[in-house]
């Protein structure tokens, strides 16, 4: 049997030092994840179960660029987030072993339609459309497990135009990166290829057309994107 018609081209991931790409399977992103921006997002910044949501693979664009401002939008956001790549998959993780799961690390950009997410929010409906949209999901080279040093207490930070907007450490996240892949794992079975984001700090705000985006975890190669 064939296709009857062409499958869509994988979304590769550069990776530092090789000619190789990591493959994307799934990208989940884990919210309010935190304490200063659940409390900016008007959240309760206690450790309260985890949640997530998805992006399609083909919000993904590795090594950000030349990035189009979305349709539907008057109110573009910027989430900047250290970026989790798993090397293999599992369901039930334990904690202890789940930083066996990971291949390497990224900063990426969550992009959010904050419009659209506040009506969504107000009317119980999902946030699909706030968070999936096409080109949402910048993320920069992949540094492996071996290479990347201390990611866990690594400095977070976002300028635009070369102004500060966000800046804190990954040490602050509520949920730790063992943590949250433990969780999901008890959500969906994980795949080798998924990818998490995994929440950003206080400081959150709009973008607009002509903005450069330059977006550093410590220790990972940085990434810069342009709203076209």
């Amino acid at each position: 049997m064939t296709f009857i018609l062409p499958p869509l081209a994988p979304v590769g991931i550069t990776i530092a030092g090789s000619t190789d790409l990591f493959p994307v399977a799934r990208a989940f992103c884990i919210g309010r994840n935190y304490a200063d921006h659940a409390i900016e997002m008007g959240g309760n910044p206690d450790r309260e179960e985890p949640f997530f949501f998805s992006k399609p693979a083909t919000a993904i664009i590795p090594g950000g660029g030349a990035i189009p401002y979305p349709t539907a939008t008057r109110d573009l956001h910027h989430e900047v987030e250290l970026v989790v790549a798993l090397g293999k998959g599992g369901s039930g993780i334990a904690e202890a072993d789940a930083l066996d799961h990971v291949f390497g690390y990224a900063v990426g950009i969550d992009l959010t339609r904050r419009d659209l997410q506040a009506a969504a929010k107000k009317a119980g409906r999902p946030w699909d459309m706030a968070k999936g949209f096409d080109a949402s999901g910048p993320v920069g080279t992949l540094t492996k497990v071996a290479d990347a040093g201390h990611v866990d207490d690594a400095a977070i930070t976002l300028t635009i135009n070369g102004e500060v907007r966000q800046s804190g450490n990954v040490n602050q996240m509520i949920w730790k990166t063992g943590e949250a892949i433990a969780f999901l794992s008890g959500l969906v079975e994980l795949k080798a290829g998924d990818i998490i984001f995994t929440g950003t700090p206080a400081g959150v705000g709009s973008v607009k057309r002509g903005d450069t985006l330059h977006a550093e975890v410590a220790s990972l190669p940085t990434m810069s994107c342009t709203l076209t």
